[in-house]
């Protein structure tokens, strides 16, 4: 078993350190970012504090207090599981096997903070994880294991994370560290020919250009459901889009009608016409408001029923 120092945060640092921790291996001490003022509490922190595990939060591991605590530790592996900060190499190479660090893509494809939603958004079917040496550069050190996973015509940015990215992840980062610890791995050097990098999904990239193509429209809502959600405006207001059907029309009865115009109303949905065809719309959240029934809020803002939108559409 190995002694471990760990870096990491949020509801995934937990569960990978709790799988650690469970399979015998020793947590040495725990980094953690600080806590924001009126922040939730970071899950990671809580957890190794109620278990009484040394726990570390520096406002920049490059700090020379960063590094000692880290040397303190006479740690076997470092291991990184969701981590924001830079870590720079004076950091990670500190433990006697080195560190290694989880990432939610195929790496070199989809490099940066968002790289759960972006293969949804560009209608891949495919993604996975990759466990890999971290340098100073973003997500371009030599991988060590990867995992694939298929990504489903309507699979959401919840569904691939939560039911194949996590899970595999937790998995992944114990294979690999045994591997490292036994000195069984294997580095590759990733392929900067085929890197790509995309930044954090905000507002800016989550709007609905109702222009586009139906099916673009469909996978940024998807890559965005359940957040930040994807946005337009409806009847004045801002409101996020979150579940939705896709529908698939002939070219011929979409001739005429303006894209982003409402199609239909239902008990529970308001359909809107894109290119190609039309999204259904289920649930969405009104600025300011909790998610609720596209169908509610029609009826709060007064659309009547009209469904003959369904008999256009093919699927």
């Amino acid at each position: 078993m190995a002694r471990i120092a760990f870096i990491g945060q949020q509801d995934f640092g937990k569960a990978v350190l709790e799988a650690f921790l469970a399979r015998g291996d020793t947590v040495a001490g725990v980094f953690c970012v600080p806590d924001k003022p009126g922040a939730k509490p970071d899950a990671l922190k809580a957890d190794a504090l109620a278990r009484g595990l040394p726990v570390f939060s520096f406002a920049s591991l490059r700090s020379a207090e960063a590094e000692a605590a880290m040397r303190s530790l006479d740690a076997d592996i470092g291991i990184m599981a969701y981590v924001l900060q830079f870590a720079p190499q004076s950091f990670v190479n500190i433990p006697k096997h080195g560190t290694i660090q989880y990432h939610p893509s195929l790496l070199p494809l989809h490099r940066g903070p968002s790289s759960i939603s972006w293969p949804i958004a560009l209608g891949r079917d495919e993604t996975g994880i990759t466990i890999f040496r971290p340098t100073d550069g973003l997500d371009e050190g030599p991988v060590i294991l990867q995992k694939r996973v298929a990504v489903g015509a309507d699979d959401t940015l919840g569904e691939v994370y939560f039911n194949k990215l996590f899970p595999r992840g937790v998995s992944a980062l114990l294979e690999a560290a045994d591997l490292v610890m036994a000195g069984r791995h294997e580095e590759k050097l990733q392929d900067e020919r085929q890197a790509t990098y995309e930044g954090w999904m905000h507002d800016e990239e989550c709007e609905i250009h109702w222009p586009g193509h139906v099916d673009t429209i469909y996978n940024l809502i998807r890559a965005c459901n359940p957040a930040p959600g994807a946005w337009m405006m409806l009847e004045g207001v801002k409101v996020r889009v979150y579940d939705c059907r896709k529908h698939v029309v002939g070219r011929f009865v979409s001739r005429g009608h303006r894209p982003g115009d409402v199609a239909g109303v239902t008990e529970s949905s308001i359909v809107i016409w894109a290119q190609g065809g039309l999204i259904e719309i289920l649930k969405l959240r009104p600025e300011g408001g909790p998610k609720m029934s596209a169908g509610d809020f029609a009826k709060q803002r007064g659309l009547a029923i009209s469904t003959d939108w369904q008999s256009w559409a093919l699927r």
